[in-house]
């Protein structure tokens, strides 16, 4: 398997969730969202982990330690922002890179494996897991369409 490496985004504030601690370190049965989530993908087989982290960033690092490396997010700009964050940390790395939300701690590690496995065998420069959902009232969308069985216009 290609090298691989995890990109935690664990910088944001989590205003909807009216709380004066980091979203991330909220505990689900007795463990922090981060800490499952870098678990999960040490479960995964992947290694390289960097978080990167900005707000309340102490509370994230007193619960990861020195598990992975960390990248900083002065100004939180939005998501694509918070991982133009890690790019120093991946600029000699070869392989895969992986981008985990820390607020995510639902996925599993043999999905994680499923999906970098598919994107090494398709040889793809970009993959994207996304879930189907009954009600997806508060989600962001993704409309699916199978592009080749479109007639092309050209």
């Amino acid at each position: 398997m290609e090298d691989i490496v995890a990109v935690v985004l664990a910088a944001g504030k989590g205003t909807r969730m009216k709380t004066n601690k980091a979203k991330v370190v909220h505990k689900i049965y007795g463990k922090e969202m981060i800490k499952r989530v870098v678990e999960t993908a040490v479960k995964a087989g992947i290694k390289d982990i960097i978080a990167v982290v900005g707000h309340k960033r102490d509370e994230v690092e007193a619960v990861l330690g020195d598990r992975v490396a960390y990248a900083y997010q002065e100004e939180l700009l939005g998501t694509g922002h918070t991982v133009m964050q890690a790019i120093p940390y991946l600029k000699d790395k070869k392989g895969k890179v992986i981008i985990l939300y820390g607020d995510v701690p639902i996925v599993r590690a043999e999905t994680l494996q499923k999906l970098i496995a598919k994107s090494i065998k398709d040889n793809e420069h970009a993959s994207i897991l996304t879930a189907i959902v009954s009600n997806p009232t508060g989600y962001g969308r993704i409309i699916r369409d199978d592009i080749r069985s479109r007639k092309r216009n050209c």
